[in-house]
């Protein structure tokens, strides 16, 4: 529920606008509302961190502002909180309006929801659903660098699943799309809210089964095999990337110590 911000108020503060993040001197703001000239602001609270309230305030801010990426070697908790922030204060700025009647709406006092009085429809933040692989070939991991990517990291394949799709089933024409090979034994491991901008990805590993990499240009600068113990620059810990990496490495060293 909406309510103004006395200045009385004490918790973290996510203070957020058109998906960029208020950071000042680099920190996700803590402490009282008076403290960050926030009184006289309109603000929800999203959750709590630490046992203090986090509360989302939708506002423009002149300096400071940055991207939750600067919080990813923050504990994982927090980092989905803001996530969480910052994705809100999109959904509710892309609907002011009713996408059916075109009259102005509201958000809901109970749930994440934003209302229109006029049609009574309700609208919900949209989350779109991402699959995301490790690849493995005896000691070897398939690693791939993106041209989004910069800094020359290199990290596993990704990619968006299709109406109609089932996770499986993304993750196989994915991998065939962007390296032209097919895998097999694919196990799913585990999530993680990914709020650029409103993502939940779905982490998998899998086994080489055939084909040559053939890295498709318009999504990838190169991919190739890479030995657990040679690797190039890895996402930042705290990606589900980079534990995807991980638990591939500690596979390859267990079935390596189990041969000797």
């Amino acid at each position: 529920m909406e309510l103004q911000i006395t200045g009385e108020q004490k918790g973290w503060w996510i203070v957020s606008h058109e998906g960029k993040l208020w950071l000042p001197k680099g920190e996700l703001p803590f402490g009282e509302a008076s403290q960050f000239g926030l009184a006289g602001e309109t603000g929800r609270q999203i959750g709590e961190w630490q046992g203090f309230p986090v509360w989302l305030v939708r506002k423009p801010q002149v300096r400071d502002m940055g991207s939750v990426r600067q919080l990813l070697d923050q504990d994982r908790g927090l980092f989905q909180l803001v996530g969480r922030g910052v994705q809100l204060s999109e959904f509710y700025r892309s609907h002011r309006f009713c996408g059916y009647c075109g009259h102005e709406m509201h958000p809901s006092k109970t749930e994440w929801a934003a209302l229109c009085n006029h049609c009574r429809e309700r609208y919900y933040p949209q989350i779109a659903p991402c699959m995301i692989v490790a690849i493995r070939r005896g000691e070897e991991i398939l690693l791939a660098q993106h041209i989004r990517h910069r800094g020359g990291i290199h990290t596993v394949l990704a990619g968006f699943v299709e109406v109609g799709e089932t996770l499986e089933a993304a993750v196989s024409r994915e991998v065939m799309e962007e390296s032209n090979i097919s895998i097999k034994n694919l196990r799913y491991v585990s999530s993680q809210p990914w709020p650029f901008p409103n993502s939940l990805m779905m982490a998998f590993m899998a086994d080489y089964d055939q084909g040559d990499i053939h890295p498709d240009t318009k999504e990838l600068l190169n991919a190739g095999w890479y030995h657990y113990e040679k690797l190039p620059m890895l996402p930042p810990p705290g990606t589900i990337a980079r534990r995807l990496i991980e638990d591939t490495v500690a596979l390859c060293r267990a079935e390596h110590d189990s041969e000797i």
